[in-house]
């Protein structure tokens, strides 16, 4: 909108009152939305962030452990590495004038462990090849070295899997990498090394991104999201698709089909997407689900900053199901006709205040409530997907959280430098987002990679 002057507000007020409320109107309401019931993220709160306000509702429990949970404390191990046994020469009992205990034999021990670690330094292993005449030619041959050895000093798969480990699992940026090997090790890291280390991760999971794009294509349900990422000092996307078991992160220049269509999982997936209802996932040809977390929010604004009695009573209605036994089991016929009844029940209550708007009315700019009201009337099925198939989640908490720790690493390093370090980045995520879902431990899930021989995911069998 253009920002218009003093004069030209005065002049508006003159002519056009109406006009002049409504602009004060949409003001006031685009200062009140926040991340708490609007789509903006946390981070545009600035200094006013809001307090904290959980939509939940309250269980009456005190935080912490509850009764009858097992707890978990430090446990001994079976067999220490190291056993130090401290005598007893004379007795402490206070009857016997500390009288000796040498001649006394040993009853039992009183044992307590002490977890550490060793003191840290690189073990260095030299590898001789032996070189030797050949007696018949006279020329001098050379034993192979092991596969792997191949510069005259270079770091290890260990060394290599850990600087993975801290890079891509605990986002250190790469002068901090560099201080940590300097401080632990007492070995400076440089970026070449770095650099050579995620190209070789890089071309070793390729087998890996194809095994997991076959596993999303299968899924009976897949969240999707995307999000900018700076690159190169441009805008770029970030593009995730993910299951409970399988994550697939993509970089790409653009963020719409186009994008998708290149990095190549959408196109395949044709069973349930879970999303935020942008336009173009609807293109391609599966069952949509919108994520109810953004309506509940939406929801919130209209209900408290414009006092709107149906938004309440969509929200309650929302939670009731969320929370029923039934929608877990799966709904009969009966029971989704009467559910859909409900919700239409309500939409109904909205439109009484907010009509849609009919053809030929031109495109005049409608209020967040209308808009809203328009978008659960013409997607009404897919809001109530979770009813329609208990397999589909509520919210897209999945797609959000999968994409929550790139943007942590976006917060940490400011953006990538090259395209080429970005997707290496998404890659390499998208194999410990994996390993992580499935089980597996990063660190050896790292040091597998760093050898070239990286965990293949279990991929689900494909659903009904």
């Amino acid at each position: 909108m253009k920002r218009l002057t003093r004069e030209e507000l005065l002049a508006l007020a003159r002519r056009q009152p109406e006009t002049l409320v409504d602009l004060f109107l949409d003001l006031q309401e685009r200062l009140a939305r926040n991340s708490t019931n609007s789509h903006q993220p946390p981070a545009a709160d600035g200094l006013a962030k809001p307090a904290p306000k959980s939509l939940r509702e309250k269980t009456g429990r005190r935080p912490g452990g509850q009764p009858g949970h097992p707890g978990h404390t430090l446990q001994p191990v079976e067999t220490p590495d190291h056993v130090q046994t401290h005598r007893i020469e004379r007795c402490p009992c206070g009857f016997c004038q500390r009288v000796s205990l040498a001649g006394q034999p040993v009853l039992a021990y009183e044992r307590r462990q002490v977890l550490d670690l060793p003191p840290l330094r690189l073990s260095v292993t030299e590898h001789r090849a032996e070189i030797k005449p050949c007696p018949v030619s006279g020329l001098l041959v050379t034993a192979r070295f092991p596969a792997g050895v191949v510069a005259p000093v270079q770091y290890g798969p260990h060394f290599r899997g850990l600087t993975l480990y801290l890079f891509h699992q605990q986002m250190l940026p790469f002068d901090r990498l560099r201080q940590t090997c300097q401080d632990l090790f007492g070995q400076p890291l440089s970026l070449g090394t770095l650099t050579q280390t995620h190209a070789r991760s890089y071309q070793a999971l390729a087998p890996v991104e194809a095994a997991i794009v076959c596993g999303l294509s299968q899924a009976v349900v897949v969240n999707v999201d995307e999000s900018g990422l700076r690159v190169a000092a441009r805008l770029h996307w970030l593009h995730v698709a993910s299951t409970a078991d399988l994550t697939f992160y993509g970089v790409h220049g653009q963020r719409g089909t186009v994008a998708m269509d290149a990095l190549g999982v959408l196109p395949h997936c044709h069973r349930w997407l879970v999303h935020d209802h942008w336009k173009p996932y609807y293109k391609y040809e599966a069952f949509h689900a919108l994520c109810n977390q953004h309506l509940l929010r939406e929801l919130k604004f209209l209900a408290e900053e414009c006092h709107e009695a149906w938004a309440p009573s969509l929200t309650a209605f929302l939670l009731e199901w969320k929370d029923d036994p039934r929608t877990q089991a799966g709904l009969t016929e009966a029971q989704f006709q009467a559910a859909h009844k409900r919700y239409q029940a309500i939409v109904r209550q909205g439109r009484q205040a907010h009509p849609r708007r009919l053809p030929g009315q031109g495109r005049t700019q409608q209020g967040k409530a209308a808009n809203l009201l328009d978008r659960l009337e013409d997607f009404d099925l897919q809001v109530l997907a979770f009813l329609i198939d208990p397999n589909v989640p509520f919210t897209n908490n999945q797609g959000e959280q999968d994409i929550r720790m790139i943007k942590v690493k976006q917060k940490i390093s400011g953006s990538f430098r090259t395209l080429t370090g970005a997707q290496t980045f998404a890659r390499i995520r998208s194999y410990l987002s994996t390993c992580r879902k499935q089980g597996r431990n990063l660190w050896e899930a790292c040091y597998q990679l760093a050898i070239g021989q990286p965990f293949m995911p279990h991929v689900p069998a494909a659903g009904p």
